[in-house]
């Protein structure tokens, strides 16, 4: 290390007093020029989205945002409030919940659309992943939306449009769709794709990489994490548990011989 300028190596902010440049942008032209999406593109990967790109990713970004109080990230950013964390505060406990189990879905699917891709053995690489992971296929079937959940067709649909319009080539679609038609016939019935196979086929067919699928979806899930944190605050309340306090809680004896 030659000075402690070498510290920290950016190539994404370029700043001095009266200077920012955002990969190489001067931050006046970005504002007002640039949308949200765009700009989340341009500080991942570095260049600006065509607008057919940012449209698309934004959609996935969108279509995350909330899932309802009952989702451990949202209760958590509500119970937060109510023991009296800032919104900051009650922010950070619900994205730190988003993990491998709640939240991380997405990512994975990632990574076993682009198995598929890569070997082009569909059935073989979701029985590796079962035999890897458990039964469960990150991407499909859904505990509460069914038959199908409400997000997954519209976001498929506008995969669709931007492959006939060349904005992506539309291979991870073709994979998505395959996988549901593959564990639809090993159960005997549906298993539709829901919210994290969907955008997960928008990520890889825009090229981001598995690890940004879960950095973004908390991007996208802390807009609802907001609201529900401010949206408590407003109405108030304190010290909230995860359920009424009339609801106990099963006690398992132990055996004391």
């Amino acid at each position: 290390m030659s000075d402690v300028a070498d510290w920290w190596r950016t190539s994404i902010i370029d700043m001095e007093p009266g200077r920012i440049d955002i990969r190489g942008r001067p931050i006046a032209d970005l504002i007002g020029n640039t949308s949200f999406a765009q700009m989340i593109w341009l500080m991942l990967r570095g260049d600006v989205p065509t607008d057919g790109q940012a449209q698309l990713l934004e959609a996935a970004l969108v279509a995350a945002v909330d899932h309802g109080p009952q989702a451990p990230s949202i209760a958590t950013a509500r119970m937060a409030v109510t023991c009296g964390a800032s919104l900051n505060q009650a922010m950070s406990s619900a994205v730190n919940m988003l993990d491998d189990v709640h939240g991380g879905a997405g990512e994975q699917a990632v990574e076993l659309y682009h198995r598929i891709a890569k070997s082009g053995d569909l059935e073989g690489e979701v029985a590796s992943w079962r035999k890897e992971h458990g039964k469960y296929i990150p991407g499909f079937g859904h505990r509460f939306h069914k038959p199908v959940d409400p997000r997954a067709p519209r976001l498929m649909a506008l995969v669709q449009d931007a492959a006939s319009d060349g904005v992506v080539e539309g291979h991870f679609g073709q994979i998505g769709m395959a996988v549901e038609t593959h564990l639809t016939e090993r159960a005997g019935k549906p298993v539709p794709m829901n919210i994290d196979g969907a955008t997960a086929v928008i990520f890889a067919e825009l090229g981001f990489d598995a690890p940004l699928a879960r950095g973004l979806f908390c991007l996208s899930r802390s807009v609802g994490i907001l609201a529900h944190a401010w949206e408590q605050k407003q109405q108030g309340g304190r010290n909230k548990g995860p359920t009424p306090p009339s609801y106990r809680w099963t006690y398992e004896k132990p055996n004391t011989r």
